[in-house]
């Protein structure tokens, strides 16, 4: 599947940004889809995801703040973003694996096949 990540930019702490993830090739309903995000010189990070049945997972950091939703009829998952801080700048992707695949395989960058070209995000202080 071909992924297509969009709506990052710069914002200033505190603010919201709403991140997208359009698919095309195929239906969202059938793949687990993962938000990770990456700064300069650290290792990609896993933020959460949406599983093809339409649940979400993710980790603790980012609950509270962040959250993931999806749209069938636009084949596309969001990440929302609120309460931004600078330490939220980085390149976000977005990434699709297979229904099939367990969640412990799902919080690991190495879970997932196809993968979009990431949108950068920049929160001023």
């Amino acid at each position: 599947v071909q992924l297509q990540a969009s709506g990052g930019g710069l914002v200033q702490a505190g603010g919201s940004l709403r991140l997208a993830c359009a698919a095309s090739g195929r239906t969202f309903s059938n793949y687990n889809i993962g938000w990770f995000r990456q700064a300069p010189g650290k290792e990609r990070e896993f933020l959460g995801g949406m599983r093809w049945t339409g649940g979400t997972y993710g980790v603790d950091s980012v609950k509270g703040r962040f959250t993931i939703s999806r749209d069938n009829a636009k084949n596309t998952v969001f990440l929302q973003m609120n309460s931004l801080r600078p330490e939220d700048t980085a390149v976000y992707y977005c990434a699709a694996a297979s229904k099939t695949r367990i969640l412990s395989v799902l919080l690991s960058p190495r879970g997932y096949d196809d993968w979009g070209q990431g949108t950068q995000v920049t929160v001023s202080s």
